[in-house]
C-alpha cells in the first residue's frame, strides 16, 4: 500500500505555483525555483519507494528472488532490481506517473476534492514483469520496455463511510525540452507522412470508458492488500462496474506534462490555455491540466531512482 504523504514543506521550496481554477476547467503551471538538494532527494525517495513499494514486492515474488536490499536470502548477484534496473526511458514515465500522484495529493485541483491513492498501479506492468523474469536469469537481457496499457493514473474521493464517489484518471508525460510543437504532439498525436495528426492525449482522454479498466486493478489490489480498511470501497467500486443497473461515479480527468525548461519560454507562461477548456477535450467531465516545468530534470530522476532501496548517501547536486 501506499502510505507516504507528500512532503509539501519541500515541494513549496521546489516549485513556484499558478493555480487558475474556471469553472469545470482547473490549470496548475509549477515551475521549479531552486535546485535539487539533498532535502529534496530524500523527501522525493521515501514518496518514490512508498508509490513502487506494492510493485516492488509483486514483482519479487514473481521472478523468484527479494528485491529488498535487507532480505536475508537475497541473491547479491542478481541485477533485477525493481525499479532501479529499468531502462533510462521506462523510469522517466515511471518519473512522471508517480509525479501525477504526488501533485494530486500536493495541490488544489478543480473542485477541491480530497484525493487519496491507497496504491498505485505499476505491478500491471506486464512488460516490466517479463523484463525483470528474464534479466533476473540473464543479466545480457536489456532491451526497451513497452509503456503500461490503461490509465497512467488513478485516485478516490471518499466519502464518511468509505465509499467512492469521485474518481480521478491521468495522463502523464515526460518531454525532455518542453516546446510548443512538443506539446502539441502530445495532446493533438503527431503527424504521419501525410502531415495528418492522430492519437494523443486528448484522443484517448476522449474515448476512454466513463469507469476505467484501471478501477478494476484497483478494486483487485484492495481487496489482496487492505480488504477490512477499503471494504465499503471495494462494495461501490464493485457497483459502479456492473455491466446493468452500474452505480454512477463521478469522474475527474487529468493530464499531467513533466519536463525540462526552454530559454525561449518566459516566467509564468503556460504552454497549455489556462483560461477555458481546450476545445479538442469532449470528455464532458471535470478536467485538471497540470504542467511541471523543471530545470535538471533528467539528473533528478537518475538521482531518484539510483537511490532507491539503497544504502548509503542520497544526496543530488547542492
Amino acid at each position: 500500500m501506499h502510505t507516504c504523504p507528500p512532503p509539501i514543506d519541500e515541494l513549496n521550496k521546489w516549485l513556484d505555483e499558478y493555480p487558475t481554477i474556471n469553472g469545470n476547467y482547473g490549470h496548475l503551471l509549477l515551475e521549479q525555483k531552486s535546485e535539487s538538494n539533498s532535502s529534496l532527494l530524500d523527501a522525493l525517495r521515501q514518496y518514490f519507494e512508498s508509490a513502487h513499494l506494492d510493485a516492488r514486492e509483486y514483482f519479487g515474488a514473481t521472478i523468484g528472488i527479494d528485491l529488498h536490499p535487507d532480505a536475508e536470502d537475497e541473491d547479491d548477484s542478481t541485477d533485477a532490481r525493481y525499479p532501479n534496473c529499468l531502462p533510462v526511458t521506462a523510469r522517466r514515465g515511471l518519473f512522471g506517473e508517480v509525479m501525477t500522484g504526488l501533485i494530486t495529493e500536493s495541490y488544489k485541483f478543480v473542485g477541491d476534492h480530497n484525493w487519496v491513492i491507497p496504491v498505485f498501479l505499476f505491478r500491471n506492468h506486464y512488460d516490466v514483469e517479463k523484463y525483470l523474469f528474464d534479466l533476473a536469469r540473464d543479466s545480457t537481457q536489456t532491451r526497451t520496455v513497452f509503456g503500461r496499457l490503461g490509465s497512467d493514473f488513478i485516485g478516490l474521493s471518499l466519502g464518511e463511510d468509505g465509499s467512492v464517489v469521485r474518481i480521478i484518471v491521468g495522463e502523464a508525460k515526460w518531454r525532455q525540452r518542453l516546446i510548443p510543437s512538443v506539446i502539441d504532439d502530445l495532446l493533438l498525436g503527431e503527424r504521419n507522412k501525410k502531415h495528418v495528426r492522430s492519437g494523443g492525449i486528448w484522443h484517448n482522454v476522449n474515448k476512454d470508458t466513463k469507469i476505467p479498466h484501471g478501477i478494476r486493478q484497483l478494486q483487485r489490489l484492495l481487496q489482496e492488500c487492505d480488504p477490512d480498511g477499503f471494504s465499503a470501497t471495494i462494495l461501490s467500486m464493485d457497483k459502479a462496474l456492473l455491466l446493468r443497473d452500474s452505480a454512477p461515479i463521478l469522474r475527474t480527468d487529468l493530464v499531467l506534462i513533466v519536463g525540462n525548461d526552454v530559454p525561449s519560454r518566459k516566467k509564468a507562461y503556460s504552454l497549455i490555455p489556462w483560461e477555458e477548456i481546450p476545445p479538442e477535450y469532449t470528455a464532458g467531465n471535470d478536467l485538471q491540466v497540470v504542467e511541471v516545468i523543471l530545470n535538471d530534470g533528467e539528473e533528478l530522476i537518475d538521482a531518484i531512482y539510483d537511490s532507491l532501496w539503497t544504502e548509503g548517501d542520497h544526496n543530488a547536486s547542492e
